[in-house]
């Protein structure tokens, strides 16, 4: 893309460097800021995946992994949607638009949206493990695939409702009972009579179990996105890894790095 400056590029898949522009940011909810980057990343986008976006400061050196909620390849544009809760963050939500950032791409391995054709998709999001659900609903739809999002908040500040809503049937949950389904995205379902093929999730850790014995006991085959805190992204440090059934190929032992092999696995395969 005329303009974007590739930085460097890492060894391990090829992973680049690159200085994007901020083509459009807004304030979704409080701390929840989205961003739409122009960049020549989004051609190789797909959901579940993520990004890594340098901070300005210089004295904070590690980037900060970001789920891609929304990416248009003809365009050349990516979407990110992120809480600003911690200083790297919320140094990356202090940019405007027309200014350049760093960013790490395109990492992990996402959902494969093609295989799910024709079946039903339950896709549950909780927190800021919503905005990947986005780009997931709207591939899903392209594919064929008929989906549902199941989507829990703390309270009545929906962001990206909408936004999911005009892709496809949309439900929430609240844990203060604000708005939607008083408690988490299984009570919703629950509530609802919710039912499917597959179930697509991302969010915080005690939802993902949650989420991985509700598919076991439905036997409903089940993806979920992990969160962890990652320092390089490509799988050199092995400062983010999950405990896995089978042994890695890469450590030869029971875990895996979710930067590489994740963030998205198939429930049964990980000790969460």
């Amino acid at each position: 893309m005329q303009g974007e400056k590739c930085i460097w590029s890492v060894g391990i898949g090829m992973k680049k460097k690159i200085s994007a522009e901020i083509a459009e940011k807004r304030e979704l909810a409080p701390d929840i800021c989205s961003m739409v980057l122009k960049t020549e990343l989004a051609e190789d986008a797909h959901p579940g995946q993520f990004i890594g976006v340098y901070p300005g400061d210089g004295s904070r050196l590690l980037m900060r992994p970001i789920s891609i909620c929304d990416a248009d390849r003809e365009k050349g544009i990516i979407r990110i949607v992120f809480r600003a809760g911690g200083n790297g963050t919320k140094d990356i939500a202090s940019f405007s638009e027309g200014d350049r950032i760093d960013i790490l791409g395109i990492l992990g391995n996402g959902y494969d949206t093609a295989a799910a054709a024709a079946k039903k998709v339950i896709l549950l999001g909780g927190g800021i493990g919503i905005p990947p659900m986005l780009y997931a609903a709207k591939e899903l739809k392209k594919a064929g695939a008929d989906c549902v999002a199941v989507l829990g908040y703390a309270d009545n500040k929906l962001f990206l409702k909408d936004d999911f809503a005009a892709v496809c049937e949309t439900l929430t949950a609240t844990m203060d009972g604000s708005a939607g389904v008083k408690g988490n995205v299984l009570d919703a379902v629950r509530a609802h009579g919710v039912e499917g093929d597959i179930i697509y999730s991302c969010g915080p850790m005690p939802m993902l179990r949650a989420v991985k014995q509700y598919a076991a006991e439905k036997k409903m085959e089940c993806f979920i996105s992990l969160e962890e805190r990652m320092a390089c992204g490509v799988g050199a440090c092995l400062g983010c890894v999950v405990k896995t059934k089978e042994k890695d190929h890469h450590t030869h032992v029971n875990n895996t790095r979710i930067c590489v092999e994740g963030p998205v696995f198939a429930a049964e395969s990980v000790n969460i």
